[in-house]
């Protein structure tokens, strides 16, 4: 369970997000979307634990990981937006040093998981976007943890890729808490069981998926207008 209380970041002057309070539980997959700025990328790093809180608390399983961060990064496979590869690595290269930092020799089947097979070879410079981020989708699930946070996961992909990347999600997901950002609100509706929007740094709605595209449309226009 990850588990935020009363949760504020403030950088100097600017208050990038404020008084959060939520929790999420096993097998939920949550869509946090909202407008350029609102929070989202803020929100993930303080449960990830990159960033330390002004205000407020993160729990992670009961740990708090600015106190115990090799605890829960152990639980924890995080892709953020601009995501971090060696790319004059070999793919397989690449997922074998991550298997030794995590001390977790399951690469070979993450590649098989996310369809790295035939580029397994190549290096990750030579490779295209959606192939990068199924790397890093990879990288972040070895360990097999049991929370996954993908920042903005399909983010500069052309329709085909997002709609193989949006697959895999759902794949993955089974048993397992995981968050993802995105601007694309019909790829919250394809994926998402439960729908956060933050605007301003503060959460204007979280509960059901609305059961329809447009109502979700209406649901976030509403939010972000206030």
């Amino acid at each position: 369970m990850i588990r935020v209380r009363d949760l504020t970041k403030k950088f100097g002057p600017i208050v990038a997000v404020s008084d959060l309070n939520f929790e999420i539980k096993k097998g939920e997959i949550i869509g946090f979307i909202g407008p350029n700025g609102a929070g989202k990328t803020t929100t993930m790093r303080l449960i990830v634990g990159y960033l330390t809180p002004t205000e407020g608390e993160v729990l992670v399983n009961g740990v708090n990981p600015i106190i115990e961060r090799m605890k829960v990064s152990r639980k924890i496979g995080y892709l953020p937006e601009n995501n971090p590869l060696y790319t004059d690595m070999l793919v397989r290269e690449y997922l074998e040093f991550i298997s030794r930092i995590k001390n977790d020799d399951s690469w070979a089947e993450k590649v098989s998981s996310v369809g790295l097979e035939t580029v397994i070879n190549k290096k990750i410079e030579e490779l295209s976007r959606g192939f990068k981020q199924r790397v890093g989708l990879a990288a972040a699930l070895i360990g097999n943890p049991s929370i996954l946070i993908l920042d903005e996961p399909t983010s500069g992909l052309d329709p085909i890729e997002q709609e193989k990347i949006r697959d895999l999600i759902k794949k993955v997901s089974k048993r397992r808490i995981v968050i993802f950002s995105t601007h694309i609100l019909s790829e919250a509706e394809a994926i998402a069981t439960r729908i956060m929007i933050i605007n301003h740094g503060k959460l204007g709605y979280d509960g059901k998926k609305p059961k329809t595209l447009s109502s979700l449309n209406k649901l976030f226009k509403k939010v972000v207008k206030k």
